[in-house]
């Protein structure tokens, strides 16, 4: 590219005498006034992003510190809701002990009355029986029976709080063996209901050895009870799992409907009358309790009219 400059010469009559000429090369500078002007437009361009990328960074950073500071106020409250359930879980162990020790001193002490109110009713029934009117003989047995019902009553609950204020320390335990304890106190029923009951090999672990015998004594002997048309089927196995064994007691007896899974483990809470399955609904609240003191946990699967399987967990070391 070339750069043409005319220049006019004038004379003495302040005419133009000649034309001056000069022509320059301006290539190169051209090369450089476009690149200065690339270089220009890609500065504004970049003065352009970092500025977007400060109000970026700062939009973050102010995301940022309201994050930190709404997490630290999260930590505040679960601390908060740490510290109250702490507080509320060792308000109710307390409760719980002092439940457990109202409800073992308050059956021990009634045993003794209640004791007498039997013993005289029972008297009056065997003395005055076919002595006075139809009605006093059938209030007399009301009376006895009321008085018998009060102390399987007293009994169920003695055992229930005896669970954790009489129980044993933790010993090494063969649950076999134990099995085969509970299987002998359950002997006369078995033989009279036609039950069969079987068991795989069961392991060893630390437990209160005398309230293992009553868990698999009330749980197979519920077993038995709550049979349908066919003779009872009663299979009892474990297998590990993690850090405990999961046993279970499984029958072939009239089930339970799911609404009532947790209901069966409250204390006298029953399904069925007195009537058609005697007791007084305290046998699966006591499984709980034991189950519960070895650090495990207890539960059923079932379906009406078609077997119950109920299974308990045992730790490998105490929990």
């Amino acid at each position: 590219m070339v750069l043409a400059t005319i220049t006019g010469v004038g004379d003495e009559k302040g005419g133009v005498k000649y034309f001056d000429g000069i022509n320059e090369d301006i290539t190169e500078r051209k090369r450089l006034e476009r690149e200065l002007g690339e270089k220009r437009e890609q500065l504004e361009a970049q003065n352009e992003e970092l500025q977007a990328t400060e109000e970026e960074l700062r939009v973050s950073n102010d995301e940022l510190q309201a994050a930190n500071e709404e997490l630290h106020r999260e930590v505040a409250e679960r601390k908060r809701t740490e510290e109250e359930l702490e507080q509320t879980l060792a308000a109710l162990k307390q409760s719980n002990t002092e439940l457990q020790n109202f409800a073992y001193v308050s059956s021990h002490d009634l045993q003794e009355p209640l004791r007498m109110v039997s013993s005289f009713t029972q008297l009056l029934a065997k003395r005055y029986r076919g002595k006075l009117d139809k009605d006093a003989d059938e209030f007399i047995s009301y009376a006895v029976e009321g008085a018998n019902r009060m102390q399987r009553l007293i009994n169920d609950l003695l055992e229930y709080s005896r669970v954790t204020t009489r129980g044993r320390p933790f010993v090494p335990t063969d649950t076999g063996v134990i099995f085969e304890q509970a299987m002998a106190n359950l002997r006369l029923a078995i033989e009279e209901s036609g039950a069969a009951v079987t068991c795989d090999p069961l392991p060893p672990v630390m437990a209160d050895d005398m309230q293992l015998v009553q868990l698999f004594q009330n749980l197979v002997g519920n077993a038995v009870k709550f049979s349908g048309r066919e003779p009872p089927r009663v299979h009892v196995s474990a297998r590990q799992e993690g850090e405990g064994w999961v046993f279970s007691v499984r029958d072939n007896g009239i089930g339970i409907e799911p609404q009532y899974f947790d209901r069966v483990f409250v204390i006298f809470q029953r399904l069925h009358s007195r009537e058609d399955y005697p007791g007084t609904g305290a046998g699966l609240a006591v499984c709980k309790n034991i189950v519960e003191r070895h650090g495990g946990r207890i539960w059923v699967e079932s379906e009406s009219g078609k077997g119950s399987t109920f299974y308990f967990t045992i730790p490998l070391t105490r929990g």
